[in-house]
């Protein structure tokens, strides 16, 4: 794959220019269609096979100037480079459809951050490819940083990962109504056999407790290889989900009112037993230290390989509308189709 990264490198693809923007710690892509109106069905037709290669092997791009206004021209845009998209399933961010498959990128308040990650890493299935398309850029703020997970696993101290190699990592829910997302809305259902059949399929361990509440377990692995490119990536929530990653006046709210195993969401080793707070801290601050900030325009669509890049949000304020669309389904070693 390190031959093909260079020798699928174009200056230009037709009209759009492309090149590297180095930003430290990471390079992303940037490709530039002409300031004139930029007709890009025939752009997706004629080079999406390479785009899509591109993203793949480099791991984020961000497209300016391609004319994308709409939540229809954002879902009409992402099926034609890479096919269907994917309804958000066993959810555990709030955010809402505005067109078909097309979802905010969240509806988490505007002042909280939102910490790197993949998305559904938790889960055995996820996209490889997620849009971001911004539709309206914050008056201050906002910005979606991503991170480089190939860099961010080559930093971990090698005593960490050898325990999360070896151990892998659990996430536990507790799904209730008022706090959190309530199981119905993360299942899309409310019929409880519905679950309990899609929890069996999908290696999750659920009990139901007292007043409706769902409890579940799930442990995943913490390192992967990448399916097209074989690189090893640090692919998990369990940074993100744990107690302490929150902020502290969040946390101290949780923790004042439930015992840690009845929070909404908390991440342990694969094996159950807590992780040391110095190892948290660890990742967080390795996870931090690849972080490249990436300021979206009105119009730029952020394109991002979910396992080789993690992305986040920074608070913000005034209006702000980033739209997401999820593509190209993978599961236990193979695509889905």
């Amino acid at each position: 794959m390190a031959a093909l990264r260079e020798s699928i490198f174009p200056s230009s693809l037709g009209d759009v220019e492309v090149r590297r923007v180095e930003a430290h710690p990471s390079s992303l892509i940037e490709l530039q269609a002409p300031a004139a109106r930029f007709e890009w069905p025939g752009f997706a037709r004629d080079h999406g096979e390479t785009v899509r290669r591109l993203l793949h092997s480099q791991g984020a791009l961000v497209l300016r100037g391609f004319g994308l206004d709409s939540p229809e021209a954002c879902e009409r845009f992402a099926e034609s480079l890479t096919g269907g998209l994917l309804e958000y399933n066993e959810r555990s961010s709030p955010r809402h459809s505005v067109h078909g498959r097309v979802y905010t990128s969240t509806d988490h308040p505007a002042r909280e951050e939102i910490f790197l990650h993949n998305e559904n890493s938790y889960r055995t299935n996820w996209s490889l490819t997620l849009y971001f398309f911004c539709l309206q850029p914050a008056a201050e703020g906002g910005d979606t940083p991503v991170a480089d997970t190939r860099a961010i696993l080559r930093d971990l101290d090698p005593g960490v990962r050898a325990e999360f190699e070896q151990r892998g990592w659990m996430l536990q829910r507790n799904f209730r109504e008022h706090v959190g997302v309530p199981w119905q809305t993360a299942f899309n259902t409310t019929d409880r056999d519905v679950v309990e059949r899609y929890c069996a399929e999908n290696g999750i361990a659920f009990e139901w407790r007292d007043e409706g509440v769902l409890r579940t377990r799930a442990v995943r692995k913490a390192v992967h290889h990448h399916p097209l490119t074989g690189e090893v990536v640090w692919f998990n929530h369990a940074t993100f989900f744990h107690v302490s990653t929150l902020p502290p006046r969040i946390r101290e709210a949780l923790l004042a009112c439930y015992d840690e195993s009845d929070l909404p969401n908390n991440t342990y080793y694969g094996d159950g037993i807590p992780i040391e707070p110095e190892v948290l801290d660890h990742l967080r601050e390795r996870h931090r230290a690849r972080l490249t900030p990436t300021r979206l325009r009105k119009g730029d669509v952020l394109v991002i390989d979910n396992m080789l890049y993690a992305h986040g949000r920074t608070p913000y304020a005034g209006e702000r509308e980033v739209l997401v669309a999820m593509a190209e389904p993978y599961r236990d070693g193979q695509v889905l189709h």
